[in-house]
């Protein structure tokens, strides 16, 4: 079932005692503001609301909210495997590693084949060592790390091991490069991407990416956030809460 042809009509939701609310983020909201719009849906009734897995603004899909008691179990929900696909540009790299920052590095293409493109993807299926990106949400000293990135400051990001089951190229039309991916929990999409580029001896930057996939929870099962927003409203409204 695409999305577009989700359903209309909702289940009976208990939100007090827990749900988990399966929502297709929008492009440029942060993770936080797809929870904000929730949990204000829900105003003057204080309910714990929260996700359980950080999506890129620059990045879209499923996002997995839990409400009330359920947000116990958001360690749990994040600890799932995740898919994704994408879109990398190949011949150019970005100090951000996607869109957010303006190319500074460019490289010819020219020598690049299908083959090589699909035979790289091997350097990076199992466990790996993977650096999270400069302009990355993470904390240090409790300061997000973009946001030293952005005032110039340099960070030394430390080291982590992820597993790839899958990655997969699924386009190719230069300098434009399909993918999909199944990865650990941690994984940064847009790192696996710059060590792409340097693995085919060029660069590479991320130019969109959807989440798919959570454990056994899909996007075609996501609502959108108005839609999910405007039916909790109703229900207030209605004293069904």
């Amino acid at each position: 079932m695409d999305i577009e042809e989700k359903k209309t009509e909702f289940p009976a939701f208990n939100f007090v005692d827990g749900e988990l609310l399966l929502v297709n983020k929008p492009y440029r909201w942060t993770s936080f503001d797809v929870v904000s719009k929730i949990r204000n849906a829900f105003k003057p009734l204080k309910l714990k609301v929260g996700h359980a897995g950080t999506l890129d603004p620059l990045a879209t899909g499923l996002l997995i909210i839990c409400t009330g008691k359920l947000t116990k179990k958001i360690d749990e929900y994040q600890a799932q495997e995740k898919e994704y696909t994408g879109t990398m540009i190949l011949g150019a790299t970005t100090p951000s590693y996607d869109m957010e920052t303006e190319v500074d590095e460019t490289y010819p293409i020219d020598a690049l084949t299908e083959p090589s493109i699909r035979s790289a993807c091997d350097a990076f299926v199992g466990e790996i060592t993977q650096f999270p990106p400069a302009f990355s949400a993470l904390k240090i000293n409790g300061e997000r790390v973009y946001e030293k990135a952005r005032r110039g400051e340099t960070v030394e990001m430390k080291s982590r091991q992820v597993t790839i089951s899958t990655f997969e190229i699924t386009r190719i039309q230069l300098p434009e490069v399909d993918f999909r991916v199944v990865c650990s929990k941690g994984t940064y999409i847009r790192s696996l991407v710059y060590d792409f580029g340097r693995i085919l001896g060029n660069g590479a930057y991320l130019s969109k990416l959807r989440r798919t996939r959570s454990g056994d929870f899909r996007i075609e099962k996501a609502f959108e956030v108005m839609e999910l927003s405007g039916h909790i409203k109703s229900l207030k409204e209605n004293e069904s809460l």
